[in-house]
């Protein structure tokens, strides 16, 4: 039987990369792994990602992957990424494929990751963070400037990728990370049949906002650790292609506020309210002349309804990832997220939820 190196040695060498230097690259949460390459100085990313089910939630990885709408091989990367490339946007170019093995050759669109530089306070140049918050709101508005795309060609020859929609069983999901870990882990007691049943039917009143306007694709983890900053040498790109993407796979069709909530109130980086405020203006000033059929009133509430469920899951994922996964570092995230729920709370859409919270997790803050 051939050995997974082996496989890769033949790809790199079909590609006219098997002489290429090869170094590990940290991963992500995930089965992908990646490597760095250098060949006479010209850089790329080999992306390592066998066909197999992705992100388990429990036990069952297939079920939740399909409930989820988690990519399970690399041919949605592929498809939305060459979809990002066609708005003029920052996906790696695909320099060698290899589909059925799950092999990618991939542009390498450096290290200037948004983490790292908000952390920084600055840009690799100097930029003031407001440029590369703003070049962040270019790229959103120019993925929502097209319709959501239904199902988008893969490239060899086969179906193409149906996109998901951010659906019922994706909500309901979400949902129940925080009941399921939040309320064991961190207050020592289950989550009663009663309560489940009071905050799911909340959370159906509140499903009308999550529906509400147009359709688009969004890139579900736009945020900090998935971009990469473009705008400084030796790239010197220029607008909503300053921002490189990474990451994008599990993109789904649903509301345009889901990824300006994620990006606004990223989960591993804090962001100020004053810049929260500052750039979702920009955002709603700019879409209402540019996006068609935007509603400003329509937009915050589903921004804040988004909000607080992404805040909600997160509060959630941070105590799984302590108990089940033996990673205890993630509970820094806490206060901040905690935070974020409180800023989207203060909507009037969310009264009935926050006067849930105030009744059942008193001592939030």
């Amino acid at each position: 039987m051939t050995s997974r190196e082996e496989t890769i040695r033949a790809f790199l060498k079909e590609a006219g990369w098997d002489e290429a230097a090869r170094r590990s690259l940290a991963g992500d949460a995930s089965t992908r792994r990646y490597e760095r390459l250098s060949l006479g100085g010209r850089p790329a990313v080999l992306m390592d990602w066998p066909a197999g089910p992705d992100a388990p939630a429990s036990g069952t990885h297939a079920a939740y992957s399909r409930i989820a709408h988690l990519a399970e091989d690399v041919r949605p990367f592929v498809a939305i990424g060459e979809h990002l490339r066609r708005l003029g946007l920052a996906a790696p170019e695909i320099y060698a494929r290899d589909l059925a093995q799950g092999l990618l050759l991939l542009e390498d669109l450096g290290d200037h990751v948004y983490g790292a530089l908000i952390e920084k306070g600055e840009g690799p140049s100097g930029e003031a963070l407001d440029e590369l918050y703003r070049a962040g709101i270019e790229t959103l508005l120019r993925l929502q400037s097209v319709p959501a795309p239904l199902a988008l060609p893969v490239g060899d020859g086969g179906a193409e990728h149906v996109v998901p929609r951010f659906d019922e069983g994706i909500f309901r999901a979400e949902l129940d990370v925080f009941l399921d870990w939040y309320f064991p882990v961190v207050l020592g007691r289950e989550a009663t049949p009663v309560l489940r049943e009071e905050y799911h039917a909340l959370w159906t009143s509140l499903r009308v906002h999550v529906d509400a306007g147009v359709e688009t694709l969004f890139l579900r983890d736009y945020h900090s650790p998935n971009m990469l900053w473009l705008g400084a040498a030796p790239q010197n790109r220029k607008g909503a292609a300053r921002v490189g993407l990474i990451d994008y796979q599990d993109a789904l069709i649903g509301n345009r506020a889901y990824d300006v909530v994620s990006f606004l109130q990223d989960a591993r980086r804090d962001v100020p309210a004053e810049r929260e405020q500052a750039m979702l203006a920009l955002y709603v000033g700019r879409a209402k002349a540019e996006l068609s059929r935007f509603d400003e009133e329509e937009f915050r509430a589903a921004y804040a309804v988004l909000g607080a469920e992404r805040a909600l899951r997160l509060i959630g994922l941070w105590p799984r990832l302590l108990k089940r996964d033996g990673k205890p570092q993630y509970m820094a995230h806490m206060p901040r997220t905690m935070d974020y729920l409180s800023r989207n709370l203060a909507h009037p859409a969310l009264a009935p939820l926050r006067a849930w919270l105030d009744a059942h997790l008193p001592d939030r803050a």
